[in-house]
């Protein structure tokens, strides 16, 4: 069903296609655009569109041809996607790269893309990248400001934009990255093709469940390929779509206050900063039909507290799990009668006729229900390979099935359950995503809580109090009855957690600290 009539999902015609159908829908920004500060923060598919057009005329103008690779790695806002729009409308191959990449990340992978073109700002150039940067790329553009061995890109909106040309749908259309959650980030390419096949069982699964047109209040990470088949969700739906750069509950909840969005994306750590919302008097939460997470499996405390607020019959949690290597491959959606008594490691069950899902052992066995393995999957949204690490996507996969990096099992009724990553299991110690959510459940002034290898591999809690106050030494030793021992908590602010574009924390980053520690037990940095 991902195959059948699979003709691409363009990003160079993203809102071109869009706009012919309703050109005034509302796209509202939380922030002004880089490439067009003088538009505000209402903007329409319409207007999107144009833009899209006006920097595809610029990027031509400055030599940029079909074929090329042409990074974004600017400083965070929306203009960021669009501006992977106007590079996939000239025939380029856009690399998204996230703003909270460190510069040397930055220049590996720019080494890996043999030569792109480069377009950021001046602030990032000077302050945030290598000096020889410059050197590593076939031209640097600069959206805002200007620099030695530069070149503007500034937009021309007398341009008269060209055509966009279809080119075949199962060549390279787009390069992410993924997490870096181990290691260096791997380039993952995609294409048009594999995009259409991640989006046609979301979309499938979104008609289903939202019937009318509801608003879409967005806050993910805008180099992710999660924002591609979310966006076209909403603009296939005609739904008003808000886009957030920032997170902190004190703005957010004067925005949702006025537009009160239905369906909520963000990454899982995101909604954890936005519990608060459900006890603002204004009711920001109070429309909110759909819950929406694919990143990692979000704590049940988390969903409990913002599906408590909406005022709807009937609001629901949908839950995928994918990569950014395969997409989505498995879903469920959560009642808020549902949302405690659910397993919070359960992701639910693969999409029938789209995706598969298998658990093995070390000799590639299938245990029995219950029994932990190696999870791998089956999706034709499965990326093509990674750049310039060719053998190492190879060695992911067995006979088309991609393994996830993830251990956990099957049950009886066929639902998967994710224990841990493969690289941060703890011997003997079980899972410890599972701990991490009893002790979300059992201390409300938790905001984060991660349980990795100290010192002697044993199992440690870095915690984080949402107010910053000190743990209770009483309220902890209760939470943390019935769950296998542990070491005394270090406590850490959200700042000192290494973490990922998606907000996911640097588990293995996080223990390597934890073992240069100072004697207080506060990590190096």
């Amino acid at each position: 069903m991902q195959r059948i009539g699979n003709r691409g999902l363009f990003l160079g015609a993203f809102f071109d296609d869009a706009a012919k159908k309703r050109p005034y829908q509302r796209i509202t920004l939380d922030h002004e655009l880089d490439i067009a500060p003088e538009l505000g923060s209402d903007l329409t598919v319409h207007a999107c569109a144009n833009l899209v057009g006006e920097m595809a005329s610029a990027l031509r103008d400055v030599g940029v041809r079909p074929g090329d690779r042409v990074a974004v790695h600017k400083r965070d806002c929306f203009d960021i996607f669009l501006l992977t729009c106007a590079v996939a409308r000239v025939g380029a191959v856009p690399v998204a790269l996230s703003p909270t990449l460190r510069g040397d990340t930055v220049a590996q992978l720019l080494e890996r893309c043999d030569r792109p073109h480069l377009i950021t700002d001046e602030q990032t150039l000077v302050d945030g990248l290598p000096p020889d940067v410059v050197k590593r790329c076939a031209g640097v553009l600069l959206v805002t400001g200007e620099a030695d061995g530069t070149t503007p890109l500034r937009r021309d909106p007398e341009a008269r934009p060209r055509p966009f040309t279809r080119p075949r749908a199962d060549r390279p259309a787009l390069l992410t990255h993924t997490s870096g959650t181990t290691d260096t980030p791997k380039l993952v390419v995609h294409t048009s093709r594999s995009l259409r096949a991640r989006y046609r069982p979301q979309a499938l699964g979104a008609r289903l469940l939202i019937r009318d047109r509801e608003t879409l209040a967005v806050r993910v990470s805008f180099v992710h390929s999660r924002l591609v088949t979310a966006l076209a969700i909403a603009l296939e739906r005609g739904f008003p779509i808000v886009v957030l750069k920032d997170a902190p509950p004190e703005r957010v909840a004067d925005l949702f206050a006025e537009v009160k969005p239905g369906i909520l994306e963000a990454h899982p750590n995101t909604f954890v900063e936005w519990e608060p919302l459900a006890d603002d008097p204004r009711g920001p939460l109070s429309n909110v039909l759909a819950l929406s997470s694919t990143f990692d499996a979000i704590h049940p405390r988390t969903v409990r507290k913002i599906l408590g607020a909406s005022h709807r019959r009937r609001p629901f949690h949908l839950q995928l799990y994918g990569q950014s290597e395969i997409g989505p491959t498995v879903g469920r959606a959560t009642s808020r009668r549902r949302a405690m008594s659910v397993d919070g490691r359960c992701v639910g069950f693969p999409f029938p006729g789209m995706t598969a899902v298998r658990v093995v052992d070390r000799d590639g066995l299938t245990p029995g229900p219950g029994t932990p393995g190696f999870i791998e999957v089956r999706s034709d949204g499965r990326a093509l390979t990674y750049v310039g690490e060719e053998a190492r996507f190879q060695r992911q996969l067995d006979d088309g099935w991609w393994r996830m990096g993830d251990v956990g099992y099957r049950t009886r009724w066929g639902c998967l359950h994710v224990s841990d990553r493969e690289v941060d299991v703890i011997p003997g110690f079980g899972s410890a995503l599972e701990a991490e959510d009893v002790l979300m459940s059992r201390l409300d002034a938790l905001l984060e809580v991660v349980v990795v290898p100290g010192r002697e591999g044993a199992p440690t809690p870095v915690v984080v109090t949402r107010d910053g106050a000190p743990l209770d030494p009483d309220r902890w030793a209760k939470a943390t009855a019935g769950l296998p021992a542990m070491r005394p908590p270090v406590q850490l602010s959200l700042d000192e957690l290494p973490r990922t574009a998606t907000a996911k924390v640097q588990r293995l980053e996080l223990a390597k600290r934890l073992l240069a520690a100072d004697p207080a037990g506060r990590p190096a940095t």
